[in-house]
């Protein structure tokens, strides 16, 4: 089992960026592919990005591709989701989730963090 926490999100303007981090708890991280996920206002939640437990390959939703990108450091059980030229669609409540495999729905990540909140201002 592993516990996820969120952190970094925030206010920014259209065009900034933020980093948002996901820490994890246990010693079994390194185990798992780690998700990022969003749920704007009124909106189903959606896949983000997601890297396989080694980080060795990454995947992407076709709207945050190439200003979006997922890591992680094993070592320091954490994953991060570095975002780039926000807009004012990016607004949601963005959260990491952990899996055995790397997929693109909600219901295939049995654990999760309690979210961060990202809004954007345009």
């Amino acid at each position: 089992q592993v516990q996820l926490v969120e952190s970094g999100g925030g206010l920014v303007q259209a065009g900034g960026s933020l980093r948002l981090s996901c820490a994890a708890s246990g010693r079994t991280f390194s185990r798992y592919a780690i998700g990022w996920f969003r749920q704007g206002p009124k909106k189903e939640r959606e896949f983000v990005a997601s890297i396989t437990a080694s980080g060795g390959s990454t995947s992407y939703a076709s709207s945050v591709k190439g200003r979006f990108t997922i890591s992680r450091d094993n070592a320091q059980n954490k994953a991060f989701l570095q975002m780039n030229s926000l807009n004012a669609e990016d607004t949601a409540v963005y959260y990491c989730a952990a899996g055995l495999i790397p997929r693109t729905l909600p219901t295939e990540y049995p654990y999760w963090g309690q979210g961060t909140q990202v809004t954007v201002s345009s």
